[in-house]
């Protein structure tokens, strides 16, 4: 595991560019008269955060959602500017849309006892253990996928990928085993089955789950692009920047500054070369591609040019640094559907009823779990234990 270079990163705002408090939740500052927060909100916006300090505790107190809290302890400059273009960017939903206890846990209870919500965001940082915030794999996460793919084969295990399971039910003729159907006509038969994808109708068949109504989560696109830009050496928006909604002259929702933020990538980078990631899609776009290449696709172009077209022209504009089409040595587009699933109330009844179904006992002796953002939540930190308790309850080593 390796830590981030430590630069801040920034946000994209109709107003300018600006820098994110380096030592705030979810953009909450924990500091309201920073230098970095009054740049970015303003002597005003600021000033109206901080009273956040001497508002009595009341005040936001039966707030539900983390935009209606944010907004009555530190003002409506707080969301627009800084939460909402990170949740954006972190969960692919509005302030308004997300429960306080499901994005940030910890928070309603340190609010009750700190009275101020800056006091209770910067208890929580400094009760987090060192580093914890964000880490990464040397190599990059395809290391982890990796790992896992040689562990299985060597095992004993078959890895069929591009194969789709469109069904599972219980075997007539073998108590404790579920066939799972296949796209390609073929059955697989197991007496522990793992869903870890938000695929709910591969459960109804093999569980007591009734009609349940996940949240589809958004069509997110990265575009990878490979510069020879020796003018990003400097890191003008340190580890990348996320785009306020409002902002009407990029498409992209975040980029990464990749080479920033990762030393490792940058120590095996040649000279002035530099990776650069930009994202696509919110949760309420039916299509990122036509929002992301809508003025590349009015010249024709295919989907996967039409991105990478449109993600020059944003990385210029988000990194203030112009980049042409000649410095790409190498470009990548991937897409995810159902992904950033938002926390909404609809989504964590959804969420309860299916944990629910998986906890109830059985009595064929199969065991049936799930795991995955779309039940543990958004992020390796909540994705992994979560992932690790459903390995241990599938090989019995915990009680179903």
């Amino acid at each position: 595991m390796v830590a981030p270079s430590g630069l801040g990163s920034w946000v994209h705002l109709p107003s300018g560019d600006g820098p994110l408090p380096q030592t705030g939740l979810l953009g909450i500052p924990s500091q309201p008269w920073a230098p970095d927060v009054r740049r970015t909100l303003g002597v005003l916006g600021a000033a109206r955060a901080a009273l956040d300090l001497v508002l009595p505790a009341r005040v936001g107190a039966g707030a539900t959602t983390l935009g209606a809290l944010v907004r009555a302890r530190m003002g409506a400059r707080v969301v627009d500017r800084l939460v909402r273009p990170v949740v954006g960017g972190v969960h692919a939903a509005e302030p308004d849309e997300l429960a306080v206890d499901a994005v940030a846990p910890g928070l309603p209870g340190t609010l009750k006892t700190s009275r101020s919500l800056a006091r209770a965001v910067r208890s929580l940082r400094a009760a987090a253990p060192a580093g914890s915030a964000v880490q990464g794999l040397d190599g990059g996460v395809h290391v982890l996928v990796d790992t896992l793919a040689a562990q299985v084969t060597q095992g004993g295990g078959t890895i069929r990928t591009r194969t789709r399971a469109t069904g599972a039910r219980p075997a007539d003729d073998e108590p404790g085993t579920v066939v799972v159907t296949l796209g390609d006509g073929s059955s697989v038969r197991t007496g522990r089955l793992v869903v870890a994808g938000p695929q709910v109708e591969l459960l109804t068949h093999v569980l007591d789950l009734g009609d349940v109504a996940l949240d589809e989560g958004a069509d997110v696109r990265l575009v990878t692009l490979v510069l020879d830009a020796p003018a990003l050496d400097a890191a003008p928006r340190g580890t990348g920047v996320l785009v306020a909604r409002e902002a009407d002259d990029v498409r992209a929702k975040a980029l990464t500054h990749a080479t920033a933020k990762w030393p490792w990538l940058a120590g095996r980078a040649p000279a002035g070369r530099h990776v650069v990631r930009l994202s696509y899609g919110r949760a309420d776009e039916s299509d990122p591609a036509e929002g992301a290449g809508r003025a590349a696709g009015r010249a024709g172009l295919g989907d996967t040019d039409a991105l990478v077209a449109q993600a020059l022209v944003d990385a210029s504009v988000l990194l203030g640094v112009p980049v042409r089409d000649e410095q790409v040595v190498a470009s990548a587009v991937v897409r995810w559907t159902q992904a950033l699933p938002r926390p909404s109330a609809r989504h964590r009844e959804a969420v309860a009823a299916v944990r629910a179904a998986l906890d109830a006992p059985r009595t064929d002796g199969a065991r049936v779990v799930a795991c995955g953002a779309w039940l543990a939540g958004n992020g390796l930190a909540s994705v992994i234990p979560d992932a690790v308790a459903a390995g241990r309850r599938a090989l019995g080593s915990l009680p179903h």
